[in-house]
């Protein structure tokens, strides 16, 4: 990658980190799902409202640095009003890129390609996904039988997420 390139990507997580796309609460959240990332303490919590198998609406609130703000605003952004099957299908390319399984070129990522070069910062690669483990802590709770909002905790990569079907 050259350095206009860089600089063009540097540009864009900047953007998303100043003004977070789809930052705030849902009036109603069918479902929701928090993680917190303690070595870099990133706090984020994902609501969804989700339509049949579609997400029909997201917004995500907390604080974190300017990968992990970036990278849940990007994230909403290319999700909401898609299918779970392609929000999932997508959290499995971005993950893939950032952990060196798949070279960001043969990924279908969009504007998510420019976060691949967090994967040359594993302490940073957290931060990144933290967002993305929340939405699909959160999904996990579509269709789940019972729906009687219990809370879930769980570790994942070193963060640790807890999620809630709301009533």
């Amino acid at each position: 990658m050259n350095d206009a390139m860089n600089e063009l990507y540097q540009d864009v997580v900047l953007e998303h980190k100043r003004a977070p796309r789809n930052f705030g609460h849902l009036a109603a959240p069918t479902h929701q799902a928090q993680g917190t990332n303690p070595s870099c303490g990133d706090r984020i919590a994902v609501e969804l409202q989700l339509q049949g198998d579609k997400v029909q609406d997201i917004r995500f609130s907390g604080q974190g640095c300017a990968i992990c703000m970036a990278s849940t605003s990007m994230m909403t952004e290319a999700v909401k009003g898609q299918d779970i099957a392609a929000a999932q299908a997508l959290q499995q390319h971005f993950r893939a890129v950032l952990t060196g399984e798949e070279t960001p070129e043969d990924a279908p990522l969009g504007k998510l390609i420019s976060l691949a070069g967090v994967r040359q910062y594993p302490s940073r690669i957290k931060c990144a996904l933290l967002g993305w483990h929340a939405l699909m802590h959160a999904i996990a709770q579509h269709g789940a039988a019972g729906g009687d909002g219990a809370v879930q905790a769980a570790a994942h990569d070193g963060a640790t997420l807890q999620t809630t079907e709301a009533p």
